[in-house]
């Protein structure tokens, strides 16, 4: 699982890294950081989807965000005996347990009865 994180991981830190410099136009010296290649890979990217290369940007950031929710329902599918375990050691079934009690009138888990 590592792997697969690590390989979606390292194009979206290349991709966004590159994008946040170039917009920016900080450079360093290299051609391909600067805005007129930025502009121009934009362009070459929305003629050969025939989009407006604006959209293209928020294109790519819902799809990295789809990927996300994708590989997180993996890692936690993949996870949840671990995710129970740790879900009853932080009590969170009780914090609904003591929800229902206070609103149904019936004794609150885990007190003693008053007298």
């Amino acid at each position: 699982m590592r792997i697969i994180l690590a390989l979606w991981a390292a194009p979206l830190l290349a991709f966004w890294g590159w994008f946040g410099l170039s917009y920016y136009d900080m450079n360093f010296g290299y051609v391909l950081l600067t805005r007129e290649a930025h502009e121009l890979i934009f362009q070459l990217y929305g003629e050969i989807l025939g989009i407006d290369p604006v959209t293209i940007p928020s294109l790519v950031a819902k799809a990295c965000v789809f990927d996300t929710f994708i590989l997180l329902g993996i890692w936690a599918f993949r996870r949840r005996r671990n995710l129970r375990a740790w879900l009853a050691r932080n009590e969170v079934r009780s914090r609904f347990a003591l929800r229902r009690a206070r609103y149904s009138g019936e004794p609150v888990p885990g007190s003693t009865p008053s007298r």
